[in-house]
């Protein structure tokens, strides 16, 4: 019996594969044969360039390719360089975001705006731009996340450009159809990588705390999900949604009002440092 999850053969492009989930999972599929197309979006230090060539050491023959999402010119350019390289494009995977965090009374139109740019409209174009190049039987997965589906404290933005990306997949999954291209997303709960691993204990608790398996999820718990997604074993899947979120999104325990005004302060005040916490991070170039 042949092994679902051997890619030999396929051209596998994840945006946004520089450095946390995107590039564990463009290494999983590099691991498991597939000919890899890195992308990055360059920063005025070059830090994101350093990560990208970093990750295309661990694989085999890949293709690197600077691209902002959210300009159709870089993105019509970047299908160009795959087809012309390979011939066309097996699995895409729309990662690319971004994360920037103020309640909706301190949050800018820029604020909103820039990061629905790259969240949403990055996941339409690069979509978009493909559909061009990706082959019969091709796949498409969209990374959304537990805050499109529960809309998180303080992330108005974010968790509308997320819910946004659940209804794309939807409309895209019936418009692929008949090419044989199924289109699913992945919608991560609290996964400990990237910038959750900088955030204080008392916040991190406090997540864990809403999460009913009791821990963070794993960055490889997303990226076998993925794997899942563009095998041959999900080739009757699309339109759909994956939760891989420990049952986050279940109903939580109702706190008694007696307890709910004793903890509200603390729990405020734990909200209030992880947006704070969340902003440096981002604004870091995450």
């Amino acid at each position: 019996m042949s092994n679902p999850l051997d890619f030999t053969g396929k051209i596998v492009l994840v945006t946004g594969s520089s450095r946390g989930i995107g590039a564990e999972m463009i290494k999983a599929f590099g691991a498991r044969a597939a000919e890899c197309v890195v992308n990055y979006i360059a920063d005025a230090q070059g830090e994101n360039k350093t990560d990208a060539v970093n990750v295309a050491k661990e694989l085999n023959e890949p293709l690197l390719i600077e691209c902002d999402v959210t300009q159709p010119e870089q993105v019509e350019a970047m299908m160009k360089q795959i087809q012309d390289r390979h011939g066309g494009l097996d699995v895409l995977v729309n990662n690319s975001g971004i994360i920037s965090d103020r309640t909706i009374k301190k949050m800018s139109l820029d604020n909103f705006e820039s990061v629905v740019r790259v969240n949403l409209i990055g996941t339409f174009l690069v979509t978009q731009k493909a559909a061009v190049i990706l082959r019969n039987g091709g796949r498409i997965i969209n990374m959304s996340s537990v805050s499109g589906e529960m809309g998180l404290f303080g992330q108005a933005n974010y968790s509308s450009s997320k819910a946004g990306i659940i209804a794309l997949t939807k409309v895209s999954a019936r418009e692929f159809a008949r090419q044989n291209i199924t289109v699913n997303a992945i919608a991560p709960g609290f996964i400990d990588v990237g910038m959750s691993k900088g955030m204080p204990d008392e916040v991190t608790q406090n997540f864990i705390k809403q999460i009913p398996l009791g821990r963070l999820g794993d960055v490889s718990e997303i990226v076998n999900a993925a794997l899942f997604l563009a095998s041959p074993m999900a080739s009757y899947i699309t339109g759909h949604v994956l939760n891989v979120n420990a049952s986050t999104l279940q109903p939580q325990r109702q706190l008694s009002p007696t307890f709910a005004r004793a903890t509200r302060p603390k729990l405020k005040a734990s909200l209030r440092m992880s947006i704070r916490h969340r902003w440096r991070a981002s604004s870091a170039g995450s």
